[in-house]
């Protein structure tokens, strides 16, 4: 209790962004990836994503609208309800490890989490409510802190509709969805509503039964010097899963491509949330605050290794996540400053956020019952930073961005085996720093460099004792682990619809974070490098088509001496390409390309995965209340995989020891959805 108000306290003595800074330019109507930012960006891998890139895009699932930025890749080796799995700069960010994401200032990533440091699902969002999504590719900026190290986004949903909207989408094994979004004037604001039911069985041999419900309220008002919103979403779901399965299990006919070995596994989660932003300018000043409570739980079944460690019962286990998050954030921005009579624009901003983790817990299951407990914990976790930025402009052509930002964590796990037990605490400061020289008002160059970290899970801080036996010793990780990048890069606005980016990159991780495909999480390894080039090119051919095409390269390995430097499941280069065709009226539609690169699946690389690629179609017609369009997913019936691992498991009759194998998941075949929209 006594902690608990001592953040309460915090929350109303601090203030900041939880997300990122607003800087106050010229008037900018940010429509997406075609909006030029030559004259806006401070560095050469920043952009805006729009609802206009958004509303043609034929998507396989919710998370795939971050495949909207350049070099993101997005796939999933479980159920639907389940966060997907990330790649990006030559991560495999598991579901969110080192990209940092937050929605109307919450974040989305969620520490010391059951599955995962940095957990990301993102199945609560609903796409047609999104604004635009600001991102933000390395650990340059000083509004963005843990997990940003790769990069980070801001979700903005809407405020209100010109017009009400329902749609359905009907497809092949049992999709379902429906959606009914309005907004009202209410006393002298808006107030949005919305509601998203979903069901979905998949072309899998067991049955998903995914069953979800999604709305959210937000009442939006502006007022004379700026703007306040307070927004309540929610979300629940259930699903059965059928995850990665052993190579060795479908060459030898036991099961197909979209086959299984355990009938029971999958999960559920929901998340509430009630949140509240407020907007302030004042001259050449603007304030800005806001804070968020949510509630979050989750249970997840998973059998990755079948019988190995238990040839009757098997190897089902339960990971568990119960927890409440609270967060205050504030920023202050300065315009009209000087020194040595140059222009200045300064950030002041400071962050708290406090996960209570009421059980964070790992069991032996079979069917979903459990059988004994490995591990319960519950978790306190308060995050606290502040941060400054300073935009000079040197000259018309020269302008500098040079911040700074302290983090101070602080974690109390208290365990049911009292030896890994105990209190932790941590500091990091991280400077930043960007330089911008513009050649002319279409052309601009770029140097960013800056310092930045993940967090690890806090059990892992004070651990001293392996739970799984109760008598092996464990070294407990850093709270905090360091990064530190930089990148050169440029920008060219050719003409008046022809915007192109390029950058090149190189990071370095005190410790790299891994992904355990036998235990279903993440555990810390060797520190790593990693250096690559990026090109992002969006061409608007006319107000109703455009088309885009990004590429990324990327050298990952670690620090360390001898040939077992691979990083397993870094991928080494993705490619994305599309043409979208939009007008007011009358036939629409888009087409688009992506494809991911080999990457190793062992440290010393003699065991690689295949690449990927896959073509995603959507084909409509438009009139002016309604509009009816086809999707057709995995358009040629790619059999790529979307992620596969190479660990031990044992089938029944195989050895003790088990057998390492390639374990994957198929990318789901070629499926057709149809859907309606009217607006009411």
């Amino acid at each position: 209790m006594a902690r608990l108000l001592a953040t309460i306290a915090a929350f109303m003595l601090a203030g900041t962004i939880s997300g990122h800074e607003i800087h106050m330019f010229d008037t900018l109507e940010v429509e997406g990836r075609g909006t030029p930012l030559v004259g806006e960006a401070v560095s050469a891998s920043e952009g805006y994503v729009g609802q206009i890139d958004l509303e043609s895009r034929p998507l396989l699932r919710t998370g795939e609208i971050l495949e909207t930025i350049p070099g993101l890749v997005v796939t999933q080796h479980s159920g639907s309800g389940k966060a997907n799995q990330y790649f990006l700069r030559g991560f495999n960010l598991d579901h969110g490890t080192d990209f940092s994401t937050s929605i109307d200032g919450m974040p989305v990533n969620l520490v010391t989490h059951g599955h995962g440091q940095g957990y990301t699902d993102f199945n609560f969002v609903i796409p047609e409510l999104v604004a635009n999504m600001n991102y933000l590719k390395g650990s340059y900026y000083a509004g963005v802190g843990n997990f940003s190290s790769a990069g980070s986004v801001a979700i903005s949903t809407v405020d209100s509709l010109e017009s009400g909207l329902a749609r359905i989408t009907v497809g092949e094994d049992s999709y379902f969805r429906a959606l009914v979004a309005d907004s009202q004037q209410v006393g002298e604001g808006d107030l949005l509503f919305a509601l998203e039911r979903n069901t979905n069985n998949g072309p899998w041999d067991l049955d998903e039964n995914l069953d979800k419900l999604n709305g959210q309220l937000k009442y939006t008002q502006d007022l004379v010097d700026g703007s306040f919103s307070v927004s309540l979403m929610g979300y629940d779901s259930s699903w059965d899963s059928t995850d990665q399965i052993p190579e060795r299990a479908v060459s030898q006919g036991l099961i197909s491509d979209l086959g299984f070995l355990d009938d029971s596994v999958g999960g559920e989660s929901s998340r509430y949330s009630l949140s509240t932003n407020w907007l302030k300018r004042d001259g050449d000043a603007a304030t800005q605050v806001s804070a968020y409570a949510i509630s979050y739980d989750m249970n997840l079944w998973s059998n990755f290794t079948y019988f190995r460690e238990d040839p009757v019962q098997g190897d089902q286990f339960e990971q568990a996540d119960d927890r409440m998050i609270y967060g205050l954030s504030a920023s202050r921005l300065l315009s009209g400053q000087t020194i040595f009579d140059r222009s200045v624009q300064s950030t002041f901003g400071a962050q708290v956020r406090y996960d209570d983790i009421d059980n964070v817990g790992l069991y032996r299951t079979a069917q979903r019952q459990r059988l004994s407990s490995i591990r319960e914990d519950s978790v306190k976790e308060l995050a606290m930073s502040v941060f400054y930025d300073a935009l000079v402009n040197w000259s018309g052509r020269f302008k500098t961005v040079f911040g700074l930002r302290a983090d101070r964590y602080a974690f109390d796990v208290n365990s049911d085996l009292s030896a890994n037990s105990g209190s932790e605490n941590d500091f990091r400061l991280s400077p930043k720093f960007n330089a911008v020289y513009a050649v002319n008002e279409n052309a601009e160059y770029y140097f960013s460099a800056g310092y930045g970290f993940h967090s690890n899970d806090a059990r892992g801080t004070t651990i001293a004792i392996d739970p799984a036996d109760g008598v092996k010793p464990v070294d407990p990780v850093d709270p905090l682990v360091g990064s530190k990048g930089a990148e050169i890069g440029a920008r060219f606005h050719w003409f008046d619809n022809l915007n192109t980016s390029v950058a090149v990159w190189g990071l370095r991780l005190d410790s790299e974070l891994l992904y355990v495909g036998d235990a279903g999480s993440t555990e810390a390894s060797d520190p790593s490098e990693r250096f690559g080039i990026e090109l992002a090119n969006h061409y608007a051919a006319s107000e109703w088509m455009s088309f885009d095409f990004d590429l990324a390269v990327t050298d990952a390995s670690l620090r360390v001496p001898g040939s077992e430097d691979e990083i397993p499941g870094a991928v080494d280069s993705v490619a994305s390409a599309g043409v979208s065709f939009n007008p007011n009226n009358g036939w629409f539609g888009s087409l688009r390309f992506r494809h991911f690169g080999d990457r190793p699946l062992n440290e010393d690389g003699s065991v690689q995965s295949g690449s990927f690629s896959a073509f995603n179609a959507r084909l409509g017609y438009k009139a002016e209340s309604w509009w009816i369009s086809l999707d057709l997913l995995n358009a040629f019936d790619s059999d790529s995989q979307d992620i596969t691992y190479f660990y031990e498991s044992r089938l029944p009759g195989e050895p003790a020891e088990g057998v390492a194998d390639r374990h994957y998941h198929i990318i789901e075949p070629r499926s057709a959805r149809l859907n309606f929209s009217w607006r009411f």
